[in-house]
């Protein structure tokens, strides 16, 4: 069976959208990590005393943090826009996913009539 040029286009865009969701997925899990490691850090970063040293890598360099609670912020901040970055990949996994889903049924109509 020979498919229409229009069902061809419906079948690239579908895959297409499957590469989108593997890139979106890999994005995700890469941000939930980094999000994760922040979240051990501040952690950590809670539970030592006052006085402990701390040092914050910059490339291949350490360096003594003088002021920790500027450093929790940081991190902070850090983990907040991992965590906006994640939610706007949801929300972009979601909109390829409903569009997956659509053409994914057009696709099996038009060979099934």
């Amino acid at each position: 069976m020979e498919l229409s040029p229009k069902m061809q286009n419906e079948l690239m865009e579908a895959q297409q959208l499957q590469q989108q969701l593997q890139e979106i997925a890999t994005q995700k899990y890469q941000f939930e990590t980094q999000k994760r490691e922040l979240e051990v850090t501040l952690e950590e970063l809670e539970n030592i005393d006052k006085d402990t040293p701390v040092y914050k890598n910059v490339g291949n360099l350490s360096f003594r943090v003088k002021d920790a609670d500027a450093l929790k912020k940081e991190l902070e901040e850090k983990k907040e826009s991992m965590e906006i970055r994640i939610k706007a990949l949801e929300r972009q996994e979601s909109r390829i996913k409903d569009r997956y889903s659509a053409l994914q049924e057009k696709l099996t109509k038009g060979l099934q009539g």
